[in-house]
């Protein structure tokens, strides 16, 4: 398959800026496989699609304020640093902008709002073909207690706006609770405290995985065939209680309904088979599985995601679990309605 096989026409002004007031109230497009057909609803109905007995997966990953204005201390000169992952104890992949202003041994300088000071020194390339930097952090303190202080949030660069307070509860699932994302997992942005609990009163079952959202998720594929791309590796796990909680449910006959395209890559990659049907293993891996139509689900039974960006491995990722025809069709009929696109957009369901 070639990548303009992935591609629509997307009017600028459908991407999403700014995110609903209240999560969810945004709209919901139902695709349903069995009989082809679209629905048009909001996302307080997603509930009327989800049964007793299946099990929503979320990714309960935070967002760390990963984005940082800062000076180079030799010169003065205006320097952003993007945090994209932890390497060994201070130690940070990075990305650097204007990165020809920086050579290994200099430092960046950067101040926080309550007088924070973060030293950043550069040790060199880490990844050179995508011209990542490794960089050794010094301060007072606790890491992420300063990076709060110091940092904003790192909205996608198709948001054509900086980062304001609001992005910090805003661009955060409500049951975020372990840091390390620097993108968040968006289509659980739409999921309220009050819908959780109305899907546990219902008799829905509710699991949680963990996959710590990369830079990756934005990087353009650069083949023209797509079985050639190589995706980035992402660090997911899945402890026993939740892995209990979605093979009950498989062995019951519920669905797994994923949360978003990262829920459905740990699920994906953490699957074992197992008297003649797949289980999901607990523990922690470093997954770089690439879904693209032709793929066979082993567990992931219904998605609910966002609209995703054209040629994307996301919107070849919904492609798989449906079909890349009936998929383009869909987000025809989302431009045609004025749907909202991207990570503050609308959502959809695949059923």
């Amino acid at each position: 398959m070639r990548i303009e096989d992935f591609d629509y026409e997307l009017p600028e002004e459908l991407i999403a800026q700014t995110p609903m007031e209240q999560r969810d109230k945004c709209r919901l497009m139902v695709l349903d496989r069995e009989h082809k057909t679209v629905e048009h609803r909001h996302f307080y109905d997603i509930l009327n699609y989800v049964n007793q007995g299946d099990c929503l997966v979320l990714n309960d990953s935070r967002v760390i304020p990963a984005r940082m204005y800062g000076t180079k201390e030799s010169t003065g000169a205006h320097i952003e640093m993007l945090l994209i992952k932890r390497i060994e104890g201070d130690r940070w992949e990075c990305m650097v902008r204007p990165g020809k202003r920086l050579h290994d041994g200099d430092t960046v300088l950067f101040e926080g709002r309550t007088g924070t000071v973060l030293r950043a020194e550069i040790l060199g390339y880490h990844d050179p073909e995508n011209g990542t930097r490794l960089v050794e952090f010094s301060y007072d303190g606790i890491f992420m207690e300063v990076l709060e202080d110091i940092g904003s949030m790192p909205l996608p660069p198709y948001i054509n706006r900086p980062a304001e307070d609001s992005d910090k509860e805003m661009y955060q699932t409500v049951y975020s609770r372990i840091d390390g994302s620097v993108a968040a997992p968006t289509a659980g942005l739409h999921f309220t405290k009050e819908l959780l609990q109305k899907a546990q009163e219902k008799g829905v079952r509710i699991a949680y995985v963990t996959l710590h959202v990369g830079i990756g998720t934005f990087r353009p594929v650069k083949v023209d065939v797509i079985e050639e791309h190589k995706m980035h590796f992402e660090e997911c796990s899945i402890d026993e209680e939740n892995a209990s909680v979605i093979n009950e449910t498989i062995e019951h006959g519920g669905r797994i309904i994923s949360v978003g395209t990262t829920s459905t890559r740990t699920l994906e990659s953490m699957a074992v088979p197992e008297d003649g049907r797949y289980r999901i293993k607990a523990g922690e891996t470093s997954t770089g599985i690439f879904i693209y139509p032709g793929y066979s689900f082993k567990v992931v039974d219904a998605l609910i995601t966002n609209f995703h960006l054209p040629k994307s491995t996301l919107i070849m990722l919904v492609s798989a679990l449906y079909d890349r025809e009936e998929i383009l069709k869909a987000y025809k009929i989302a431009v045609e309605e004025r749907y909202r696109f991207f990570s503050y957009g609308d959502a959809m369901l695949i059923k």
